[in-house]
């Protein structure tokens, strides 16, 4: 991840590359380990982006728009849900039969807070920010993501301050996990 552009340039690229990712993930046989990787690659940008969201763009959704709080306690609630189906998820074998009911659900939750975003959160906040705001959150959303942890953690704070402070140490721990297993290569 990392597109360039504003904030909402950036994170509606990000919600494309994972719908790609369910979709291929469909079309994978369930005992191939070919599901297991893009499940691990799923995983790991959903983390990502989810955690830039709460750092960057939450706050400023509760600065700028109005009514923003009630907006963002919302999405913090939906990445919530899928956080916690994403952990479910994980380590689960590629043949688990709940695995597709699981997979299932989290994409149903997942395109729903999409479609939530882009059509009513991203549209205020376009209304309500200029141009160099947007600007300044798209750089902090793509910094965010390049030190955000790579697993759910759902039991961590969700506040913007603790997310800032803890996130950074989750990530490299999370990196270092990753490249000792080989996920998400």
């Amino acid at each position: 991840m990392g597109h360039g552009g504003d904030v909402i340039e950036e994170l509606t690229a990000d919600h494309r590359e994972v719908n790609e990712l369910f979709d291929r993930i469909e079309a994978v046989p369930a005992r191939a380990s070919e599901r297991r990787r893009l499940l691990d690659q799923l995983t790991i940008e959903l983390v990502r982006h989810a955690v830039a969201e709460e750092q960057h763009l939450y706050p400023a959704v509760r600065e700028h728009v109005p009514g923003g709080d009630a907006l963002a306690d919302k999405e913090i609630d939906d990445h919530s849900r899928v956080e916690q189906l994403l952990k479910d998820l994980e380590g689960m074998a590629a043949d688990d039969p709940e695995l597709i009911h699981l997979f299932v659900k989290l994409r149903t939750e997942v395109r729903a807070h999409v479609q939530d975003e882009e059509s009513n959160l991203f549209v205020q906040l376009r209304a309500t920010c200029g141009p160099e705001v947007l600007d300044l959150l798209g750089q902090e959303v793509r910094m965010a993501k390049e030190t955000a942890p790579t697993r759910p953690h759902p039991g961590a704070p969700s506040s913007p301050l603790a997310s800032r402070i803890l996130s950074p140490g989750l990530g490299l721990v999370d990196r270092v996990r990753d490249f000792i297993t080989g996920r998400g290569e």
